[in-house]
């Protein structure tokens, strides 16, 4: 007789090939049956955070180039020695305000799709 291949850490039917020669009866780790503890009926309506952060974060780079490139296209502008270096930390800037304001969007959207529960 032949014993059955396991794994490293002695698992039985760890490969496709192999089979167990016990039928698993009991449920060892005491998990619950889902259906019992799901409601079908209940859907929460929450936001995707990576879209809201995205779109804040481009919404910022467009506003805070546009921002920038116009103040330093200003009268007032042309007397800076680095401009490029406005432009910059002013985009960077204006970028993370829009990015964290989208995140507080999220969490003000997921706060309320909670409320009605």
């Amino acid at each position: 007789m032949v014993a059955p291949r396991g794994d490293h850490l002695g698992r039985v039917g760890a490969y496709p090939g192999d089979v167990s020669d016990t039928e698993a009866t009991s449920d060892p780790t005491g998990d619950v049956d889902v259906r019992a503890v799901v409601d079908p009926a209940t859907v929460r309506r929450a936001p995707r955070y990576k879209a809201f952060f995205w779109t804040g974060a481009l919404v910022g780079v467009v506003l805070g180039l546009a921002l920038s490139l116009y103040l330093v296209g200003s009268p007032s502008g042309a007397a800076m020695m680095k401009p490029g270096v406005y432009v910059t930390v002013l985009t960077a800037f204006v970028t993370l305000v829009t990015t964290l304001l989208a995140g507080l969007l999220a969490v003000i959207a997921d706060r309320r799709s909670l409320r009605g529960r």
